[in-house]
């Protein structure tokens, strides 16, 4: 489990409360080189000072506490701390919707970069559209901790077939003072996510739900790698799925 635990970190949404506030910078990205028993205090030091060049930490905040620096500061050292194990995969948990826009960018944009230099796999959670749009290769959709919907980025934004997801999207603002915008609105009360029904989670809010709503959906392959939960998606987009991918328990 241990070494799982190297292999897998995690950027919490919250860089003002996921700091130690007792801890400086330099000491706050050590923290985890410890699991490395093997490793002189020396080397973490000079290791932690590597990732705050990494994530573009200048050496003056070395000794600064959490307060005193601002959130996009704060995330570097969240994403230096990550790094430090030297992870396969990185759970991004809204990373940057606490900070302002501004910073937003200069954050994904490092997240981009890290990626690709150090070959690292990304679970991004967001509810910010522009940024899934900007930031995936592959997006799922969920409601109610229930997937909805599976694809690239690219066939996603082009081709939505659930009705959660073509809602999502039509509430996406259009620059263009001349393109008509059809949005969806949605009715009714959100499903209790305590105690959800078997059905489809989406049924109470859905323009299509019909009385077939309330059995277990399953999951069907519309498209190569395109995968829907909505028993109504043939009838409602005129599309037949490929095969059936796995039954759901609703």
């Amino acid at each position: 489990l241990r070494k799982m635990r190297e292999d897998m970190q995690i950027i919490f949404q919250d860089p003002y409360s996921s700091l130690n506030p007792r801890m400086s910078v330099i000491s706050a990205i050590m923290e985890p080189l410890k699991l490395q028993k093997s490793m002189s205090k020396s080397r973490m030091y000079e290791e932690a000072r590597n990732l705050m060049a990494t994530v573009g930490l200048a050496e003056e905040y070395e000794k600064a506490y959490p307060h005193e620096l601002d959130g996009g500061r704060r995330q570097r050292i969240g994403v230096a701390r990550a790094l430090a194990l030297k992870p396969k995969f990185i759970v991004c948990d809204e990373p940057v919707s606490a900070l302002d826009v501004s910073i937003q960018a200069q954050i994904i944009n490092l997240m981009l970069d890290l990626q690709e230099e150090k070959q690292l796999a990304y679970l991004f959670v967001t509810h910010d559209l522009s940024v899934v749009k900007y930031i995936s290769d592959d997006i799922m959709v969920m409601y109610l901790g229930q997937m909805v919907e599976k694809t690239s980025s690219s066939e996603l934004f082009e081709n939505p077939l659930h009705p959660y997801t073509k809602a999502l999207l039509s509430a996406i603002p259009v620059p263009d003072i001349h393109q008509k915008q059809n949005r969806i609105i949605m009715q009714g009360e959100i499903t209790s996510p305590i105690n959800p029904k078997l059905g489809c989670r989406f049924l109470a809010r859905c323009q299509y739900g019909s009385a077939v709503c309330e059995q277990p959906q399953k999951t069907e392959e519309f498209t190569p790698g395109h995968f829907v939960s909505c028993c109504r998606c043939s009838e409602i987009n005129g599309i037949e799925p490929m095969y059936e991918f796995t039954k759901g328990g609703g």
